[in-house]
């Protein structure tokens, strides 16, 4: 009995050793040499070197002069702490026509922009045509909740509200979404995209 004990405890004591403490330390290690920006969090800065967010989850924008995200359902937009999706199905008419606030529950805001909504929301921002079609990812939310990034679609139909807003040629802006466009991961899995965050940023910088 004894010895089954003492072997059972020198047993605990090395697997805890070994991965608790060496395995951590020793994975810790590469992922710091190999790849320490996103191991610390992929954390991008401004030209000031404020740290102003992760190129890993967006933010919202809604001014003008800035390229928006698409939709959130994480919280009130963008949480970390929530992240998730709406969960709405396709049969949902909620999904397509939202959902409008129940004054009966004044302490809850039952409200919810449906597709519908977000697209004549979209057209009217960027100043589209009723008919004109609007890019999937900017109505619809991420199933995170927290993307960062935009189609190429997307971000080229606002290029020309951003360069009305901030007085530059929409070719100008054009080429900077083109130098922030990145190429679909392994070069096979799903399609180019744009992080909205760090494309703000360099528009900042052309001031």
């Amino acid at each position: 009995m004894r010895r089954q004990l003492v072997t059972g405890l020198l047993m605990t004591i090395a697997l805890t050793l070994l991965l608790g403490v060496a395995y951590p330390l020793v994975i810790t290690g590469i992922s710091q040499v190999a790849f320490s920006k996103r191991a610390n969090g992929s954390f991008v800065a401004n030209a000031g070197g404020k740290v102003v967010g992760s190129s890993l989850i967006g933010q919202s924008f809604t001014k003008p002069q800035y390229f928006h995200p698409r939709p959130s359902a994480a919280g009130s937009g963008y949480d970390a702490l929530a992240s998730g999706a709406s969960n709405l199905g396709p049969s949902n008419p909620k999904l397509l026509d939202g959902a409008a606030d129940d004054p009966a529950t004044k302490n809850v805001d039952e409200s919810y922009a449906g597709v519908k909504q977000r697209v004549a929301e979209y057209r009217k921002d960027n100043g589209l045509g009723s008919d004109a079609a609007v890019p999937v990812d900017a109505v619809t939310a991420s199933g995170s909740g927290l993307d960062p990034h935009i189609s190429v679609a997307n971000a080229r139909i606002q290029a020309r509200r951003v360069a009305g807003a901030r007085d530059l040629s929409l070719e100008q802006v054009l080429r900077l979404v083109a130098n922030h466009t990145q190429n679909r991961p392994l070069g096979v899995l799903g399609e180019k995209a744009v992080n909205v965050l760090t494309l703000n940023l360099a528009l900042d910088e052309l001031r």
